[in-house]
């Protein structure tokens, strides 16, 4: 099975950019749906942006349509999260996630494997 390591958050102010990186492990991404999700205290997490791995389709929440792109490096099995036009509501814990359905779901039930999160503040 894949595993996920997550790393490039951290604190940056509104208006500010960062880019989260996802390795995989244990099996190639193009194989997974792959996810970002976050989470804030008290509700449900969330999916941010989505897409098959070796796929040009990808999803985003409307939130972040515009501001966020989802892209991946194949070679390095690597998901990454470009993230432009921070706003405090898109803070967070940032998590990848990886699942072998062949319908690539939004929803953070249908995920399979997770990363360990990074932590995003914006202020």
């Amino acid at each position: 099975h894949v595993q996920l390591v997550e790393s490039g958050g951290g604190s940056v102010q509104v208006g500010g950019s960062l880019t989260l990186s996802c390795v995989a492990s244990g099996d190639t991404i193009g194989r997974y749906c792959m996810g970002w999700f976050r989470q804030v205290p008290d509700r449900e997490r969330e999916g941010v942006a989505t897409f098959r791995g070796g796929s040009s389709r990808k999803f985003y929440a409307d939130s972040v349509k515009g501001r966020f792109t989802i892209s991946e490096d194949a070679a390095k099995d690597t998901v990454y999260l470009e993230m432009n036009s921070l706003k405090p509501e898109d803070s967070g814990m940032y998590y990848c996630a990886a699942d072998l359905r062949l319908s690539c779901s939004t929803r953070a039930g249908e995920y399979t494997f997770w990363g360990q999160g990074t932590q995003v503040t914006v202020s």
